[in-house]
């Protein structure tokens, strides 16, 4: 007797609890997906918006820094020019020949660092340049997403 009671109460409140639990509808649930679509692209773009300020502030110092590469390295291949100038007019010096070879040397590295500093600024355009093609596609997939809004919940 006492089994059966138990059996039933147990019943009953699993019937109970079963009809309170709120049911979620699957408008509501695709509601909620593309809420979290949204958001997820919304993130991207300010992240990849954040990425590009920050290249394209490194794209002057970087500038600069190319130009000021091949400044000295222009000044070092004139400097070498001239020393292989006063060298060619007497080879038999020694000391001439080796302030040439040490500046042939130098105009060498200089020109090295100018090189690499073009392609690290080539780079880096490429990389605003993708950034930007990027953040034009997240803007595009946000204009194309149907405008997702809150539920309007009445009070009787």
């Amino acid at each position: 007797m006492k089994f059966k009671f138990i059996t039933a109460m147990t019943a009953a409140l699993m019937i109970l609890t079963t009809a309170t639990t709120q049911v979620v509808s699957k408008d509501s649930m695709n509601m909620l997906k593309q809420q979290k679509e949204t958001l997820d692209l919304h993130q991207q773009l300010n992240d990849s918006k954040l990425k590009l300020a920050k290249l394209e502030n490194s794209l002057e110092r970087q500038s600069a820094d190319m130009v000021k590469a091949q400044e000295e390295a222009q000044k070092s291949a004139d400097a070498n020019a001239e020393i292989a100038n006063r060298l060619s007019a007497d080879a038999s010096d020694r000391k001439l020949a080796r302030k040439a070879k040490k500046a042939a040397r130098s105009a060498e590295r200089y020109a090295r660092q100018a090189r690499q500093e073009a392609g690290n600024l080539e780079s880096l355009q490429k990389d605003i340049d993708s950034l930007k093609k990027q953040i034009a596609g997240y803007e595009e997939k946000l204009a194309s997403l149907p405008s997702v809004r809150e539920p309007v919940t009445r009070n009787n």
